[in-house]
């Protein structure tokens, strides 16, 4: 087992590690930006030391200033968490070149994954059911239009080394799709320095739902059961809930066999979600890897009742997986709410700022991850993500109920939070009778 762990994070997941470790027995060391210097998680680090201005680009993104902080830190293993440098296969090599474990895939893994086009072949491969789709790079529009009239309009453009939605544009006939393609290729290029696309038949009013695994170095697969994540807005989640109500259980089970079939197929060790899409037929298709562990982690792990950042931080560390497929129990009903400083009445424009007052909703079955307080001063440098609410009851309906109260309890005084549109969203007859799809919010809500 590791003595010390650099944590290659900040706010909410850095605090999350910190705690792991400390169960664990493990010294943690934490690194910050000028932006978040004086932050209170620090101080539960062991030690802390300062990577940069408060720009990720110069601070979290700065290879060599991380890997300076390891080294100093006398570290054996980086835990990258979720965002920054977690699928940067490049970090992933560089750590294991200076002899610090990575907490996470190996980097061919990781590169073979997440390159979304290699990511199908190998989901073909495993007989994982995939989106009709390009074979390939799509080089050039004339050949965007010749598959486009194969499968038929609409049709998705993806960018093969995407994410968060950037790089995606959906085409419904031929001038659209010229456009569209140009644009996801420079969207691209600027967003990951890869303008590289392919195409998929675009499935209409589609549920987003997502398999967790863990796979261990001894050849132990197993999956932790799904994760709704429909209820998202231009691609960014809102609201996740296990179990989901989009599959049934035979549909369920063929899918969490798909997940645990394609992480075998790549090789693939650590903590990965599989993510699904899920037509109005009830057919499942594949649709790319997260080489990581996920904000909605905590989701998985109410409904399992298994740690899973301790579990990346055992699997790395060499250990076998402590429990089988038939140990794994799908319990109860779990949601989470993300709690962003965002104003959804005005475009969910950014809310930075000094929250002067933060009370925390607590209860039976109420879980709030944070790492922010009265006083808290929310920085303009990063994603707005300040907490995540989770909820977990017997029935789905005692959820539903537990959040819409521990919503009504969270006050977060001086900025704008998105904890109002979390209401509105819980008390919608669609949503309480599970009739949710990735379009729900853009048909039900309007947004000034």
């Amino acid at each position: 087992m590791y003595q010390r762990i650099l944590i290659a994070n900040r706010g909410e997941i850095a605090l999350r590690v910190i705690r792991a470790c400390k169960e664990l027995g493990i010294e943690t060391v934490a690194i910050y930006s000028e932006g978040d210097r004086g932050a209170h998680y620090l101080d539960l680090a062991d030690e802390a030391y300062c990577v940069g201005p408060p720009r990720a680009v110069d601070s979290y993104l700065r290879i060599a200033n991380v890997i300076s902080a390891a080294e100093v830190g006398n570290v054996q293993a980086i835990h990258p968490g979720y965002g920054f440098l977690s699928e940067n296969a490049h970090f992933n090599e560089i750590c294991r070149s200076c002899n610090i474990d990575f907490i996470g895939p190996n980097p061919e893994a990781m590169a073979k994954l997440g390159d979304k086009n290699e990511a199908r072949k190998l989901a073909m491969q495993a007989e994982v059911p995939v989106v009709p789709g390009s074979d390939g790079i799509v080089e050039s529009v004339d050949d965007a239009l010749h598959f486009s009239h194969e499968v038929g309009f609409p049709v998705l453009i993806k960018a093969v080394a995407g994410g968060g939605g950037r790089g995606m544009r959906v085409a419904a006939n031929d001038l659209a799709l010229k456009t569209a393609f140009n644009q996801a290729k420079s969207e691209a290029e600027a967003a990951f320095g890869n303008g590289d696309v392919y195409l998929e038949k675009y499935i209409e009013q589609p549920h987003h739902v997502e398999v967790q695994v863990l796979a261990d170095h001894h050849g132990n697969v197993v999956h932790l059961w799904e994760r709704d994540c429909s209820v998202q807005r231009r691609h960014q989640k809102l609201i996740e809930e296990s179990p989901s109500t989009s599959v049934d259980q035979e549909t369920r089970n063929a899918m969490c066999n798909s997940a645990r079939r394609l992480i075998s197929e790549a090789d693939y060790t650590n903590a990965a979600t599989v993510e699904f899409i899920v037509d109005k037929e009830g057919n499942y298709y594949f649709i790319e890897v997260n080489a990581r562990i996920q904000v909605e982690h905590p989701v998985t792990e109410m409904v399992t009742g298994i740690d899973l950042i301790k579990q990346q931080i055992l699997i790395a560390s060499g250990e076998k997986l402590s429990m089988s497929q038939e140990d794994i129990v799908q319990s109860g009903a779990a949601i989470e709410c993300r709690i962003n400083a965002e104003d959804p009445r005005n475009n969910f424009r950014p809310s930075p700022g000094k929250i002067e007052r933060l009370i925390v909703p607590g209860g039976f079955g109420v879980r709030f991850d944070s790492h922010v307080y009265s006083g808290y001063v929310v920085p303009p440098y990063y994603d707005s993500m300040i907490g995540k609410l989770i909820v977990h009851q017997p029935t789905r309906v005692e959820a539903i109920r537990t959040m819409q109260r521990a919503l009504s309890e969270l006050q977060v005084d001086g900025i704008q939070t998105t904890a109002g549109l979390h209401q509105e969203i819980l008390s919608h007859s669609a949503f309480a009778e599970g009739r949710i799809d990735t379009t729900f919010i853009e048909r039900e809500f309007t947004f000034g």
